[in-house]
């Protein structure tokens, strides 16, 4: 039962927010920005804002109230929606109750916290959202609420309810009445968690929150002001935890640089605050100026044309590969067309291969003599797509005659055809590549330790017999690593495809990641394949192919893969354990023009035999980052599935040359599963005909070719 003292707070702070509200405000301030919560995530203190970071944004934030510590990663993914990944440490309570088997280390909770805006605030009304935090985890600091917010000059004040932990003070009964006014149920005795436990949202009683953020006339410092709706005596484990003195918290921001906060703040009334966050924009984010590339061919003066036949066509193809990045399979001539086939592996933007080729075939062929320079890009032989541009287009533009629509009114983009045309020149394939890289494992998590970590230096090696045919191998060598910690060995109900993770990390100190023979060809206009085998990654080795129905700029595609694998040996290298399967699916994809956003859908067998389905839905921005999601749902009981109760997480793909000073094709993934389970694997394959052929998007070109002109 709520106090007089309480309910009277909440009535008169509901008033002043809605007397402001009405109050005409004749400008935002220009030095508004948002600041994150100590949950992670755009807020106050301890409750979150109806704000949203700008689209893009992602954050780092770590934050120390005792008794608990908090790591957490937020991300901006579309602009009313906002994601929370965080560890909580529970410094009151241990990982477990057996010494031998976690020692003295502390709880670590995981959680999941989504966003959304409802409304967007206008002249009149103000923003509003709904969220929910840790919404398929424990349950320890699960949460839902709805909260509005209105801006005045340097003012940002907010308002909401809360259900669940951070509606535990009780101010009132539930609003939604019987429909949801009912005690909130905690997760039963062995409940594996990791399910959305929606039969819970919204229920029990809730109690108000907000507060106001005020920007000072100093640019760096923010000062925070909050009415909690906890009363801290409902902590998880600990019945002695020192339960709030004062509901009100006191904070402040301070912008060390941009994209750096340190905040502090005294909460509960007895409790101090520190926390740090580091931010970025993956939108706007361009990575390094890139001094290591080769600078554009200078336009030289040439006669008004050249004859085809008087070209040093070697000449023109090694430099096609030097400054413009295209590796060349052939050049050809058709009538006023020069055909030049190959592969882009050097520009992650098509458009600036295309552009610095077209400068280098004026400065061979000179002005006049061929109308058309078109570019077959035939990753690992399979010819994807074709941009033609016209030169004098190009030479336009440089000389300020046309603009930056004339042009790309100039390049013209389209499906591969074959079309009779006489061969100038076919250069050797330089069959061997090699390359030294730095490796990187992590178990994070586990009872031995909340991050356990190896560095490896890996040796990567690819012979191609020819252009459609490869052999390509890694070998791993330890460097450091922290793995003599790793002793919990992990059990399953189900065949054990992902649970011996810890005999796998620490068995041997040089392994051979993974050696397989792949060959791939394009088997009419709009399909393409792709067969494999060989060890196919650090815990299975086998055979399988891949076929892909991929329709030209359609923004949808179908593939089918099948694959026979078998269990390959601690030591990770040529020696096999005795389980084998069979493993495939069939996988829908869909690339929306809105925000970017691919939905990839697959059926099929999974690793340990069981069937179902995975939804990944991913966002690429501009600076070519890529965050996704999947959730993966088989015919495998919670029970029989174990902790976390059904296979989940999340994944960011940075190209490389967003940190070096080099172009660069290539791009790396960092994912996180909260769990590691046997249910819902899917055998980590190297290459995906989908990711080899994502010039047929038009909207691939067209990202780079506005970075390029920009």
């Amino acid at each position: 039962m709520p106090s007089k003292f309480v309910c009277r707070q909440a009535a008169l702070f509901a008033p002043a927010l809605l007397a402001l509200a009405i109050l005409p405000h004749n400008a935002y301030a220009d030095r508004y920005r948002t600041t994150q919560s100590d949950f992670g995530g755009v807020g106050l203190l301890q409750t979150p804002t109806a704000r949203f970071a700008d689209e893009g944004n992602f954050s780092f934030n770590a934050n120390r109230v005792s008794p608990y510590s908090r790591y957490s990663i937020s991300v901006t993914p579309l602009p009313w929606l906002e994601g929370t990944l965080r560890y909580t440490t529970l410094n009151n309570r241990r990982y477990s109750r057996y010494e031998s088997f976690s020692g003295d280390q502390s709880l670590k909770d995981k959680a999941m916290d989504a966003k959304f805006r409802l409304w967007q605030e206008s002249y009149w009304m103000p923003q509003l959202a709904v969220g929910f935090i840790d919404m398929a985890g424990t349950g320890l600091f699960s949460s839902e609420y709805l909260v509005a917010n209105k801006r005045f000059w340097d003012l940002d004040l907010s308002l909401g309810m809360a259900w669940g932990y951070h509606g535990n003070r009780g101010d009132i009964s539930n609003p939604f009445g019987g429909l949801r006014d009912k005690e909130r149920a905690g997760r039963a005795e062995g409940d594996r968690g990791g399910n959305f436990n929606t039969s819970t949202y919204f229920s029990g009683p809730a109690a108000f929150f907000g507060g106001v953020e005020y920007q000072t006339p100093w640019d760096r410092l923010r000062l925070k002001v909050e009415f909690d709706g906890n009363d801290y005596r409902s902590e998880p484990g600990d019945p002695s935890f020192d339960a709030a003195d004062s509901r009100i918290n006191l904070g402040a921001v301070f912008k060390v640089r941009d994209g750096i906060d340190i905040s502090a703040g005294w909460e509960r009334g007895n409790t101090a605050m520190i926390g740090i966050s580091f931010q970025t924009n993956l939108m706007t984010g361009r990575g390094p100026q890139k001094f290591l590339d080769p600078a554009p061919e200078p336009r030289a003066q040439l006669p008004a044309g050249v004859a085809g036949q008087s070209v040093d066509w070697a000449d023109v193809s090694s430099r096609l590969k030097d400054n413009a990045g295209f590796e060349v399979e052939e050049i050809a001539i058709k009538d006023r067309e020069v055909i030049i086939t190959g592969e882009q592996r050097t520009f992650r933007d098509e458009a600036e291969g295309v552009t610095r080729a077209s400068r280098i075939l004026d400065n061979s062929l000179g002005e006049g003599s061929y109308d058309w320079y078109t570019l077959v890009n035939k990753p690992r032989g399979m010819a994807v797509s074709e941009t033609s541009i016209k030169p004098q287009s190009l030479r336009d533009y440089e000389d300020n005659s046309t603009d930056v629509q004339g042009l790309r009114r100039g390049i013209v983009n389209a499906t591969p055809s074959v079309v009779s045309k006489d061969v100038v020149h076919t250069p050797e394939l330089d069959p061997f590549d090699w390359g030294l890289s730095l490796g990187y494992k992590q178990n994070m998590g586990g009872p031995d330790g909340f991050i356990l970590y190896q560095f490896l230096a890996r040796a990567n090696a690819e012979y191609r017999f020819n252009r459609n045919n490869w052999v390509r191998g890694t070998l791993g060598a330890n460097l450091i690593n922290n793995f003599d910690k790793f002793e919990h060995r992990g059990s399953s109900n189900m065949p054990r495809v992902r649970t011996y993770i810890r005999e796998y990390l620490v068995t041997s100190d040089v392994v051979l990641e993974n050696l397989q023979y792949t060959y791939t060809k394009r088997l009419d206009r709009d399909v393409y394949a792709m067969a494999y085998g060989g060890l196919l990654e650090s815990m299975f080795g086998g055979v399988g192919g891949e076929v892909l129905y991929r329709p030209f700029d359609a923004g949808w595609a179908i593939g089918v893969d099948a694959n026979w694998v078998k269990q390959r040996g601690f030591r990770q290298d040529f020696d096999f354990r005795d389980y084998s399967t069979w493993t495939g699916h069939i996988t829908g994809y869909s690339q929306t023009r809105f925000w970017d956003i691919l939905a990839k859908g697959s059926a099929g067998r999974y690793l340990a035999g069981d069937y179902g389905a995975t939804l990944d839905l991913s966002r690429r921005f501009s600076s070519g980052v890529i965050v996704g999601a999947w959730a993966t749902k088989t015919n495998v009981s919670s029970e029989e599935f174990g902790e976390g109760s059904f296979d989940k997480g999340i994944y960011f793909t940075f190209p490389f040359d967003a940190f070096f000073a080099k172009s660069s094709t290539s791009s790396g993934t960092i994912a996180w599963n909260p769990t590691t389970r046997d249910g819902g694997a899917r055998l980590s394959r190297q290459y995906s005909l989908y990711n080899m052929t994502g010039a047929r998007d038009i909207e691939w070109f067209n990202d780079g070719f506005g970075r390029m002109v920009e």
